[in-house]
């Protein structure tokens, strides 16, 4: 029974952790196209 809870534990730790990589990713990428945008006004 204690496995069993420490692989659903794991599970759902490196879920967490994939979901909160990818939308940094995502938050990176958005901050990314404003930046350019702004440079793209600026000239």
């Amino acid at each position: 029974m204690r496995s069993k809870t420490l692989v659903v534990a794991m599970t759902l730790l490196l879920t967490g952790l994939m979901a909160g990589c990818n939308t940094m990713h995502g938050a990176g990428k958005d901050i990314e196209r404003g930046g350019e945008k702004i440079q793209e006004q600026a000239r």
